[in-house]
């Protein structure tokens, strides 16, 4: 069919506003005016019209079965479905897809520190050059770095066993590795502490001549100890018995307060004094208390055989039940210009009496 061509075509979006509106009033089945306003209203599409009251499909899900189903059955149900989904609102949480940047990167791989840089421990470190020598010749020890200057090599660095390597360090290095204030005369021994010694197992071994033992009640300054310790390798001494729990530990400060004397010396650590002083009886020793107020010298209580002397802290002294389990209390005469010595004083004065009588 041929239009003329003065015929106007309308298009949507050029017809009169009147006639638009017209238009939008008419719904899927005809003009809005042929049905009662509010008969659909809340039906499905595509369902029946007018056979359903309002509400019968409140809330149900599309495309569903219509009619079977009560008010509010589907409650936060999902669209096409007819099971709960866990999630409110029947949709799961929205998750964004992972960025390539967001995935997890493998942790890299420790760095292993260089053998020089390794923090040490200072309680291990033995110092000074008396006692790295004495460590380094005791089969009993179990070494590790050794760390020397070049003048203390020339002197100690002979008589390092063979498995054990020298490293050349400054004064300065060494320092930093050791406790502030440690004098180490260029000389540092990684070892670790003594293994036991059992007393009993050290009371039976054969002697030649008297044999001394001094038991230390609660000393636990390490100076004084280790001095004691080098008195006590000067005159011979067949062991140092010390509480576990109230003595010094086996630091670099003790070793180098007995200069060597840690490594020559028995040092046995016991759990209860009472009962060594009790064992060491059993074996033959006199046992005699160093105390101000003993009743004799000590040159007066001096037996013939073996002797075990105790010798308590500065402080508190012999502790009470210690004292009972000695046979004799003795003193060091003085003068009455000074109460009393050191104690690692009076044990060298203690041990010269001994060896002389």
């Amino acid at each position: 069919m041929t239009l003329p061509r003065n015929t106007l075509l309308y298009k949507p979006h050029m017809a009169p506003q009147k006639f638009r509106k017209d238009q939008r009033s008419k719904g899927p089945g005809g003009p809005h005016g042929n049905r009662p306003k509010g008969d659909f209203k809340g039906a499905t599409r595509g369902g029946p019209k007018g056979s359903r009251p309002k509400s019968d499909f409140k809330g149900a899900p599309r495309g569903g079965p219509k009619g079977d189903f009560k008010k509010g059955d589907f409650k936060g149900a999902s669209k096409g479905g007819g099971h709960k989904t866990g999630f409110k609102g029947g949709k799961p949480p929205f998750r964004a897809a992972p960025k390539k940047h967001d995935a997890p990167r493998p942790a890299p791989a420790p760095q292993r520190p260089e053998h020089r840089s390794r923090p040490a421990d200072p309680g291990n470190w033995l110092y000074g050059l008396h006692a790295v020598k004495a460590a380094l010749a005791n089969p009993r020890r179990k070494l590790g770095r050794l760390l020397l200057t070049r003048r203390a090599a020339e002197i100690i660095g002979e008589e390092r066993p063979d498995h054990i390597r020298i490293e050349i360090m400054e004064p300065e290095a060494i320092g930093k590795l050791l406790p502030p204030g440690a004098v180490h005369q260029g000389a540092a021994l990684d070892a670790a502490p003594l293994p036991a010694t059992d007393l009993g197992e050290l009371l039976e071994r054969p002697a030649e001549g008297r044999r001394i033992v001094l038991v230390l009640d609660q000393l636990s300054d390490p100076h004084n100890v280790g001095a004691i310790l080098r008195s006590a390798a000067a005159f011979g001494v067949t062991a140092v018995v010390v509480q576990d729990r109230h003595a010094p530990p086996q630091s670099g400060a003790l070793a180098k307060a007995a200069s060597g004397a840690l490594d020559t010396v028995p040092y046995v650590e016991v759990v209860n004094i009472t009962r060594a002083l009790e064992k060491l009886a059993e074996h033959g020793f006199w046992r005699i208390a160093l105390a101000g107020d003993g009743a004799q010298s000590l040159a007066q209580a001096i037996p013939a055989g073996d002797v075990a002397l105790v010798l308590g802290s500065e402080g508190d002294g012999i502790r009470r039940l210690v004292r009972e389990h000695c046979e004799a209390a003795a003193f060091i005469p003085m003068t009455g210009a000074m109460e009393s010595l050191n104690v690692s004083n009076a044990a060298a004065i203690a041990l010269y009496e001994l060896r002389r009588g």
